[in-house]
C-alpha cells in the first residue's frame, strides 16, 4: 500500500487539478487495500473480528478522500 506516499504527493500538488488527480490515486489505493483485507477474511486467513477496526479506518480514508476530491472539483 502506498496510501501515505500518494497522499504526500497530493499535498505537494502544483494545482487544484493536480491535487485532485493525485487524491484519486489515494482513493484507488485505499479501495485496493480494502480488497486485500476482504480477501484475507474470505480466504479464512484472518478472522473478520481482528480486521474490523482496520477495515473501518480504511473506509473512513476512502470517504475523506472522496469528500476532498469533490470539494476540489467544485473549486475548479
Amino acid at each position: 500500500m502506498s496510501l501515505g506516499a500518494n497522499y504526500r504527493a497530493a499535498c505537494r500538488g502544483k494545482s487544484v487539478a493536480d491535487v485532485a488527480n493525485k487524491l484519486a490515486i489515494v482513493e484507488e489505493e485505499a479501495d485496493e487495500a480494502l480488497y486485500w483485507l476482504e480477501l484475507l477474511v474470505e480466504g479464512g486467513i484472518m478472522p473478520e473480528k481482528r480486521l474490523k477496526d482496520l477495515v473501518g479506518e480504511t473506509h473512513e480514508i476512502v470517504a475523506m478522500t472522496v469528500a476532498s476530491i469533490k470539494t476540489l472539483r467544485t473549486r475548479q
